[in-house]
């Protein structure tokens, strides 16, 4: 399992309900309920994700994200899940409050663009830049709302959410002093957990 998957686990209480919104192959569904007893669920809309999910006996739903998640009714999850899928959806602003609807708390993870290496790539090349977090091209990506740490911290301002938690790591999922006093410039991954007022 990825890295950044083993620490959202680690976040995550034993038995509880667990929905994980763009789960892919089901990777971290699979392990916390082998590991954790959880109840989960998964949302995908990518057909071969969703087969490799049902191979592996997570229970998964074809769903885009951006339909909105009325589907969902208020409260069914203890813990929903966004990890490297935010950023690719057409309103995260308004699928961030969605999450808090349908869930106790939620952990949201993304990509941090203001991360130095993509401040260098842009400055010194001038074109949109590519590295171990943003591994694609501007015309293949699918990532259409790229953000920074401090532009998710306004977010979450804005719309009264309440941070529980906020870890920032680099390029190996480690987090040192360096990340925790300029996490803007050194963090490549941001990883929020969140809950209501």
């Amino acid at each position: 399992m990825r890295s950044d998957l083993e620490f959202i686990a680690s976040l995550v209480h034993a038995k509880s309900r667990v929905l994980d919104l763009g789960c892919g192959d089901g990777a971290l569904l699979s392990y916390l309920a082998r590991e954790k007893s959880v109840t989960g669920y998964g949302v995908d809309d990518d057909s071969s994700a969703i087969a490799t999910c049902l191979a592996k006996g997570v229970n998964v739903i074809e769903h885009d994200l951006n339909e909105g998640l009325s589907r969902f009714p208020d409260d069914s999850f203890d813990m929903v899940l966004m990890t490297e899928t935010l950023q690719a959806t057409l309103e995260p602003h308004k699928l961030v409050r969605e999450l808090l609807r349908i869930g106790q708390e939620c952990i949201v993870t993304f990509p941090n663009f203001a991360h130095w290496s993509c401040r260098i790539h842009m400055l010194s090349r001038g074109t949109m830049p590519v590295s171990t977090h943003l591994p694609h091209q501007w015309y293949n990506t699918p990532n259409i709302h790229l953000c920074t740490v401090k532009d998710f911290d306004e977010l979450c301002a804005s719309l009264d959410l309440r941070v529980i938690d906020r870890f920032v790591v680099d390029n190996d999922y480690q987090s040192g002093r360096i990340c925790t006093w300029w996490p803007n410039l050194f963090g490549a991954t941001a990883f929020y957990r969140l809950g209501r007022q």
